[in-house]
């Protein structure tokens, strides 16, 4: 564990230990993915710290992402295509114009 500002890490984890604070660094971690509807933050060898305070579990990933911007995947303009009956350049078009939303996607695809 990293210390505060000048302050020992050993003693900083015997008070967050009097305090109910564990924290552990996790080992050989190779990658975190992070997704979002718009983007995906990819951590290739991060250091990974995992602290649980109150039965709370709070992860800190320390790296440098990279960032690309996460467009349809195949299996859901697959089931867009299928459950609104169109072609799959059709379910991949609105699939991203509702940010990847399958269930909004298929609505606007049916017929009025």
């Amino acid at each position: 564990m990293h210390g505060f500002r000048g302050t020992n890490p050993k003693q900083m984890e015997r008070m967050m230990k009097q305090l109910g604070v564990s924290v552990e660094d996790i080992e050989n971690v190779e990658e975190v993915i992070i997704k979002t509807s718009s983007k995906e933050y990819l951590f290739k060898n991060p250091s990974v710290t995992m602290m649980i305070a109150q039965g709370q579990k709070t992860f800190q990933v320390i790296g440098e992402p990279e960032i690309t911007e996460s467009g349809a995947s195949e299996e859901d303009i697959d089931l867009v295509s299928s459950q609104a009956n169109v072609s799959r350049e059709d379910a991949k078009k609105v699939l991203e114009e509702c940010n990847g939303d399958i269930a909004e996607a298929i609505l606007k695809l049916q017929p009025k």
